[in-house]
């Protein structure tokens, strides 16, 4: 762990092992922290914020331009090292580290951004002043679906914003965390302002995460049963809480776009890193106009993608994370069968060619899918497209809107008003039309609903870790 700039052990000297999910080998052991050493974090991180806070904007804005500098230099290692602890092919990490990287740049540039205001008052004696401050200490707690991106679109903000930061990974990916903790203590970042806790069992440092008085700010990526529970112990504190939470992306085909272009963006973003991503197509309504000219098209492509380990040539589908996620993806596909639903491509688990060493599930496709089907229904976060058919236009937006999540949305058309209707008539932060890749560092990121509160990146990022203070000034 890192801890008040010093790489440490845990205090009870407890540890785990990361291993590789496409194969099972042990690749790193780190220290399985506790409530303690999370309590020293949070003490190193407090000790550290009047400093940091009182530096400049453009001192900030330098140190971050440099981790940036270092993390791009790095990309080749760092995308190594993401393959063989999450899995994701060698490409798909490479683009990742680009992403994450894009982070640090972007905040660099908002650090210089910060500005207050003069505002105006009905007494002619008096002016008022409205300047943002840092909210102070800043508690993480990142996913392992993207291992490195998610950590610097939470860093980057809180740093920029003048926030010190305590750490949590998660279990399956610390090694990538600490990689990109060398980044930044390489680009010389002081003593405590970053800090590191990893643990097998996180049940204890969100614990202490939300109830020590010193956390002003927690923020969090993961599953939505967590959030809840993290938000709500927040809640008791009064921390200021963003959290990005579970999808059930919607992804709607109308009857004025062309279906094969449709497919082709469905199948191109549906098996990205392994369907292992919030903002994956989860219900694919398509019109019955073209229900077959779609199918026609997915399904051999999805046939075609290589499943395997990620350092492989040619590898478009890596493992899943664990067992549980292979038993979950698998539920989901053997329930739609049972009621009627038809799977033209995968629907099993792969066991062949040494795969039998890993989490792997075929890209599968799934058709005839109705509502009370539990894919229609739970977030599968796996390797399958279930492909549902419509004929009402009119009735379209209100099946998408048809759930608790609301991350993220996809619309293809060719008619500017359909677009630009679908866009107010769905309930979720994120809508791509006619395109698979709505995020960007420059980009809000967030849902409603379900789907969490806040928002990560663009302009509105950086306001998640700021106070807005007010000074009234008598002449």
């Amino acid at each position: 762990m890192f801890i008040n700039g010093e790489w440490v052990g845990a205090r009870s000297g407890a540890t785990f092992e990361v291993t590789n999910p496409a194969t099972g080998e042990v690749i790193g052991t780190v220290a399985d922290g506790g409530a303690e050493d999370a309590g020293a974090a949070i003490a190193a991180a407090d000790a550290a914020q009047s400093a940091w806070g009182a530096t400049t904007a453009h001192e900030r804005a330098d140190l971050l331009m440099e981790e940036w500098r270092i993390m791009t230099e790095r990309s080749a290692v760092l995308a190594s090292l993401m393959t063989k602890e999450q899995g994701k092919p060698l490409k798909a990490s490479t683009a990742e580290v680009a992403y994450a990287a894009d982070f640090l740049r972007w905040f660099a540039e908002e650090a210089r951004r910060i500005t207050g205001a003069w505002l105006p008052s009905a007494r002619k004696d008096q002016r008022f002043l409205s300047v943002k401050t840092p909210v102070g200490v800043v508690a993480a707690v990142t996913p392992w679906n993207y291992p490195i991106s998610m950590l610097t679109r939470k860093m980057g903000p809180a740093l920029a914003a003048g926030c010190t930061i305590v750490l949590k990974p998660a279990e399956a990916t610390p090694l990538c965390a600490q990689a990109v903790y060398e980044c930044l203590i390489d680009a010389g970042m002081p003593a405590g302002v970053i800090n590191l806790v990893t643990a097998l069992d996180p049940k204890p440092i969100g614990d202490v995460f939300t109830s020590d008085p010193r956390v002003k700010k927690l923020t969090f990526t993961g599953s939505t049963a967590v959030g809840r529970i993290l938000a709500s112990k927040a809640g008791h504190s009064l921390q200021r809480v963003s959290v990005e939470l579970g999808g059930h992306a919607p992804f709607i085909v109308y009857p004025d776009a062309d279906p094969v272009h449709a497919a082709k963006g469905a199948a191109a973003l549906k098996f990205l890193n392994s369907g292992q991503a919030c903002i994956s197509p989860n219900r694919i309504f398509v019109h019955a106009d073209h229900a077959e000219a779609f199918i026609d098209t997915i399904v051999p492509r999805v046939a075609k993608v290589k499943v395997g380990e990620g350092t492989l040539e040619g590898v478009g589908v890596g493992p899943l994370v664990n067992e549980a996620a292979v038993a979950k993806v698998a539920n989901q596909v053997d329930d739609a069968r049972a009621k009627g639903a038809e799977v033209p491509v995968g629907g099993k688990r792969l066991l062949e060619a040494g795969l039998d060493r890993g989490h792997f599930y075929a890209p599968t496709v799934v058709t005839g899918v109705t509502e009370d089907m539990l894919i229609y229904r739970e977030e599968t976060f796996g390797p399958v497209a279930p492909i549902i058919t419509y004929d009402d236009v009119d009735q379209v937006i209100a099946m998408a809107n048809n759930t608790n999540y609301g991350l993220a949305a996809y619309v293809y058309t060719r008619d500017l008003s359909t677009a630009i209707r679908a866009m107010e008539g769905l309930r979720f932060g994120i809508i791509g039309i006619n395109d698979v890749n709505p995020t960007s560092a420059g980009a809000p990121f967030g849902g409603m609903g379900d789907s969490g509160l806040g928002r990560e990146g663009g302009h509105e990022g950086i306001g998640e870790y700021q106070e807005t203070k007010l000074a009234g000034i008598a002449l």
